[in-house]
């Protein structure tokens, strides 16, 4: 069973080539006249809007090929330098940059490979990773990676409506550094603005004013105070989620509700801070997302200790509500730093 036939996206038809690719480079001037030398192989990231990012600086994806009806192989770049993806040290990668590029794949692999038009919304269930820490390290240079994707179809609602898991390997040289899963829907605008209602044209404002301070960023696994996401509320191991919505990574983009990174990127920082002055950095996270938060809502987020499979490890059950109901819930896994 197929999600969608394949169709190349515009730019690839009206050029001849294939997304990922470099047009125009065929032949070698210096090449003996008969001759095509091979093109080069030149690196790029793949078009902003194949990810719904905004900005160029945000793409991981370099590229991607199939290699059957439902696996691909993709190809990513991590910088050496982030100003949101980097542990405070500054010696390793973020690993929430693996769910982050997890998520890139789901929605780039859904427009270019399967045809799905730009306008579509994308309706995201669920989100896990694991990774492998010592191999988030930040080396001399760029982290290259290749992901290893398998899309599986869910049975469709309608024609117009696509519903796929994606599973995923992100491996760097030969050693694995992260696995992930991811569940996507994807729907017409026309049927998107049948589900939001007024929500879908309302303005992007924020719940009411929180009138405590938000949290030192030491004490959410954080350094620049514009990164904190939460601010105390009056029950223990309770805060408001209380985002800026000018950061220019968590808010990359307009949205008519709090992206799900932004709630996954809460309930990190509410790991840490039921254990600061510990510090812990989540190797793994299960997220599943309920319904929609909206910005002009208040967000109440809770944290506690489960049970987890690893005894040395540390366990943490985050939930966010809306007006009582569930939004999310995520379950972090992640040792205490320098242990």
């Amino acid at each position: 069973m197929t999600l969608l036939a394949y169709r190349a996206p515009a730019d690839a038809r009206a050029t001849g080539a294939t997304p990922g690719s470099t047009p125009g480079l065929t032949a070698d001037p210096a090449a003996p006249a008969g001759e095509t030398a091979p093109a080069p192989r030149l690196t790029t990231t793949v078009a902003k809007e194949y990810v719904h990012r905004a900005c160029h600086a945000e793409v991981f994806l370099t590229g991607s090929e199939q290699l059957n009806e439902t696996t691909f192989t993709v190809s990513a770049q991590w910088p050496r330098a982030h100003t949101f993806f980097s542990t405070p040290d500054g010696t390793h990668h973020d690993p929430l940059q693996a769910a982050e590029t997890i998520r890139q794949a789901g929605i780039y692999l859904a427009h270019t490979r399967f045809g799905v038009p730009l306008d579509h919304k994308f309706m995201m269930w669920n989100l896990d990773y694991t990774t492998r820490p010592r191999h988030l390290f930040i080396g001399s240079t760029p982290t290259d990676l290749t992901i290893e994707v398998r899309l599986v179809p869910r049975a469709r609602r309608t024609g117009s409506t696509v519903d796929f898991t994606l599973n995923t390997i992100l491996r760097r040289g030969p050693q694995p550094a992260a696995a992930g899963h991811a569940r996507f829907t994807t729907v017409p605008d026309s049927t998107y603005r049948r589900l939001r209602g007024a929500r879908r044209e309302a303005d992007r404002a924020p719940a009411p004013a929180v009138t405590t301070e938000p949290l030192p960023p030491g004490r959410v696994g954080r350094l620049r105070p514009c990164d904190v996401v939460l601010t105390p509320a009056d029950t223990p191991a309770t805060w408001h989620l209380t985002p800026d919505l000018r950061h220019p990574i968590l808010f990359d983009h307009a949205n008519d509700h709090i992206p799900g990174m932004v709630l996954l990127e809460a309930a990190r920082q509410a790991a840490n801070a039921l254990v600061s002055p510990t510090t812990v950095t989540p190797a793994s996270a299960a997220t599943t997302y309920h319904r929609y938060a909206e910005h002009d809502a208040p967000t109440t987020i809770t944290a506690r200790h489960t049970p987890g499979p690893d005894q040395d490890a540390i366990t943490t059950t985050v939930s966010g509500y809306q007006h009582g109901e569930p939004i999310f819930t995520t379950v972090l896994t992640g040792h205490a730093d320098g242990h």
